[in-house]
C-alpha cells in the first residue's frame, strides 16, 4: 500500500466549490451535473491540461442510486415514492448503492492522475487518511471498515464507535481518478437512513433478487456532529478541507471551466441523462 500523502501530494491543486452555486457548466447544479463534471475534470487531469482537483458539492433532497438499485423489481414505485416526498433520484456512474444527500452532507471529489499506477485500494486509503487528517485535532477514532446495516455498505465505510458517517466511491476515466466521498456532517442521519430503508421496502417489496440489497438499520448511522458531540457545519468542514489540502500542496488555484472541459461535460451530461431516462 502506497503512502497516502505521496498519492495526494502535488505542487498545485485546483480548488472548485460547487456547494452553493446554482449552475455547473451552464446546467442546473444537480447530482447529474456533479457526476458529469467530475468525468470532465478527470479527463483534463488525465491529459495534464489541469492540475489535480479538489471539488466540493452539496445537493438538497437527492437520493443517489447505484446501478444495482436501478434493477430493483419495483424501481418505478420507488422512484414515485422519492418524487412524492420531493426528492430527486438519480443513478450515478460510479460504484455503490443508494446514498442520501441534503444540505447537511458535504461531498468531496479528489481528482488525481495515476489510474495506470495506483490501485483502487491505494486511492480509497488515501481518501480515508485525508478525512482522518481533516479532523485529527478533535478525534482519532475514525475507522474504515464495513458497517453492516448501513446504506451503501462497503469496506471503506468511515465510522466512529461503529456508527457510519461517510462512504466512498471511485470512478476512473482514462488515466484520471475521481475518488468521491459523502460526509454526513449535520442533520438527522436516522431520518435519512429510515427514508432509504423505506425506498428499498417499496422498490423491492418481498421479491427474491439475485443481488443482495442492504437491510438498512438507522441506528448504525450518525452525523459527525452527533458522533463528536459538537456543532459542526458543512462550512466548518469545507474550511478543514482547505486547511488539510494546504499541507499537501505548494499552491491552490481556482481555474474556470475551460472550453475543452465544457465540451467533455456536455457529452458526459448527456450520457448521465440517457442513463437515467428509464427511471
Amino acid at each position: 500500500m502506497k503512502n497516502w500523502k505521496e498519492i495526494i501530494r502535488h505542487n498545485t491543486f485546483r480548488y472548485i466549490d460547487h456547494s452553493t452555486e446554482g449552475f455547473v457548466a451552464g446546467k442546473p447544479n444537480t447530482a447529474l451535473a456533479s457526476f458529469a463534471i467530475d468525468d470532465a475534470l478527470a479527463i483534463s487531469v488525465s491529459e495534464e491540461v489541469s492540475p489535480p482537483v479538489i471539488r466540493l458539492w452539496v445537493h438538497p433532497n437527492t437520493i443517489v442510486l447505484g446501478i444495482p438499485d436501478s434493477r430493483l423489481p419495483h424501481i418505478k414505485a420507488g422512484m414515485d415514492f422519492l418524487k412524492k416526498n420531493n426528492y430527486q433520484g438519480i443513478v450515478r456512474n460510479s460504484g455503490g448503492l443508494a446514498v442520501a444527500l441534503d444540505e447537511g452532507v458535504l461531498n468531496i471529489s479528489l481528482i488525481i492522475p495515476g489510474a495506470k499506477n495506483l490501485s483502487i485500494y491505494d486511492c480509497y486509503e488515501a481518501m480515508v487518511r485525508f478525512v482522518q487528517a481533516m479532523f485529527q485535532d478533535i478525534t482519532d477514532a475514525i475507522e474504515a471498515y464495513e458497517i453492516v446495516g448501513s446504506y451503501c455498505p462497503g469496506d471503506y465505510d468511515l465510522s466512529i464507535n461503529g456508527k457510519k458517517f461517510a462512504g466512498i466511491s471511485q470512478r476512473r476515466v482514462k488515466n484520471g481518478i475521481s475518488v468521491q466521498i459523502y460526509l454526513d456532517i449535520e442533520g438527522n442521519s436516522k431520518a435519512r437512513a429510515s427514508f432509504i430503508r423505506e425506498f428499498y421496502h417499496i422498490a423491492k417489496q418481498e421479491e427474491e433478487t439475485s443481488f443482495t440489497y442492504p437491510e438498512v438499520d438507522p441506528d448504525v448511522m450518525a452525523s459527525l456532529s452527533d458522533l463528536l458531540g459538537i456543532s459542526l457545519t458543512v462550512e466548518d468542514a469545507k474550511e478543514r478541507v482547505i486547511d488539510t489540502l494546504k499541507g499537501l500542496t505548494e499552491e491552490i488555484v481556482t481555474i474556470p471551466i475551460q472550453d475543452t472541459e465544457q465540451a467533455n461535460f456536455d457529452k458526459r451530461y448527456q450520457q448521465m441523462i440517457k442513463r437515467n431516462e428509464n427511471l
